[in-house]
């Protein structure tokens, strides 16, 4: 008798919203009152193990159902494809998606629909982690060199990073894998806290939580920034007074300001010495950007979280714009973009601090970053991950904080996958949650 052939049999996507604007949680100068929500995706097979793909793509509410729809026109370019084969040539897969000339039209590689293609691939990415028993990071991080080199798609790049010098950026850090690995697992990955300095909550509020992130090992949070030049002075200065002079602060100004604005705000600010100022205008100015970094020095300048492809990261890098990247699990063309952002950041010296302001972001992009820790750059100098502290519980495999350190995940997959209850709940708009508010 023939073995049934395992294919992708069906594809489920969720618009999952959550009222976090009900408390402001995330706000900041250019989302006040946002409701953290998914597009969320799950790959089904008919294959005997019953595992399934988990991603999602990650809005700040009215619009999710854009983003879900965008995640349903690739249904046709998903379903009856063999989960061996897929599993087996993630690159291929992914550049399947990417360069479709009829998807490609809607892009290319930028917007929803590069989102959308996103959270498919890391969808499969978290299928095949699953199948081979191994949470993300270390599926990868137990990859040759030649495999990882074969995930990324090199068109655009080669004038700043060739298949071969990123050959030798993965060989030169494949000695101490092991060891990194052991040590990631004893003593987790450094994080930052963004908890306390969201832009609508009180002066007494961001007093007490940066008293706590101090206290729960923190050495570095984060405020939002933008809105009242008059405000922000105000509030560095009590986060100055509450930490102390060792702790660093970084601000984010959430693309607000033009690049004047930009300087002058920010040398208004040097007096209670910001680490770093996070998107300080449009993402896609790099020439704005070099000229932010320079007139601000010795503050840092990081940028990524709605950077649309990895070109916009060349470019930057080729420019000296930017001093942090930040790379996002749910912005750009999934994991095997991402991987070639980090070998980007390697190339060029330029550690890798990534955005996770958002529900999952955390728990899918700790896998990029310690990854990045024990295959890639092989440090975690001047690296932090951000950590917000919501909306974990929903998680089957939520981040894990000890002394301001992720913990690694040990579970299979991408740590993507959320429990039925809460994707019932909090559909929307038919939901109980959604449905008593009258959505």
């Amino acid at each position: 008798m023939t073995a049934t052939r395992a294919v992708i049999t069906a594809m489920e996507v969720r618009d999952v919203r959550f009222p976090t604007s009900d408390n402001l949680d995330g706000s900041d100068a250019m989302n006040p009152q946002p409701d953290y929500s998914a597009a969320y995706v799950i790959l089904r097979t008919n294959a005997s193990d019953g595992l399934r793909g988990h991603a999602l793509a990650f809005t700040t509410g009215p619009g999710n159902d854009v983003q879900a729809q965008a995640i349903e026109a690739l249904r046709d370019h998903v379903l009856g494809f063999d989960v061996i084969e897929i599993c087996a040539d993630l690159g291929g897969f992914s550049r399947r998606l990417v360069y479709d000339p009829h998807l490609r039209w809607l892009g290319p590689e930028k917007g929803v629909m590069h989102m959308a293609m996103g959270a498919v691939i890391n969808a499969a990415w978290d299928l095949a982690a699953k199948r081979a028993g191994q949470p993300v990071w270390q599926f990868l991080a137990e990859m040759s060199p030649e495999d990882l080199v074969g995930m990324v798609d090199y068109r655009y790049l080669t004038d700043a990073l060739t298949p071969e010098e990123s050959l030798e950026i993965l060989r030169r850090a494949e000695p101490g894998r092991a060891e990194r690995a052991a040590a990631l697992r004893s003593s987790g990955y450094p994080a930052y806290a963004t908890g306390p300095g969201w832009l609508g909550y009180s002066a007494a509020k961001l007093q007490r939580l940066a008293e706590e992130a101090v206290a729960d090992g923190f050495t570095q949070i984060k405020l939002k920034v933008g809105a009242s030049i008059e405000d922000d002075i105000h509030r560095m200065r009590l986060a100055r007074d509450v930490v102390g002079p060792d702790i660093r602060i970084a601000v984010d100004a959430n693309q607000r300001w033009d690049v004047g604005t930009a300087v002058e705000w920010m040398r208004r600010l040097a007096a209670y010495d910001p680490y770093w100022i996070e998107e300080p205008t449009s993402p896609d100015d790099i020439l704005g950007h070099a000229r932010i970094r320079r007139e601000i020095s010795p503050i840092k300048v990081a940028t990524g979280e709605h950077i649309a492809n990895r070109v916009v990261f060349k470019q930057l890098l080729q420019a000296d714009a930017v001093d942090i990247v930040q790379i996002d699990a749910a912005r750009v063309g999934g994991i095997n973009e991402n991987i070639a952002i980090l070998l980007l950041a390697a190339k060029f010296g330029v550690p890798v601090c990534p955005h996770a302001g958002g529900v999952g972001l955390c728990e899918m992009v700790q896998h990029l970053a310690m990854f990045d820790f024990v295959a890639v750059s092989g440090t975690t100098e001047d690296r932090v991950l951000e950590y917000v502290d919501h909306l974990h519980e929903h998680f089957v495999d939520p981040v894990r904080m000890r002394q301001g350190r992720y913990q690694s995940p040990s579970a299979p997959g991408l740590s993507a996958e959320m429990h039925t209850e809460s994707l019932d709940e909090y559909a929307y708009p038919n939901g109980p949650v959604w449905a008593e508010r009258g959505a």
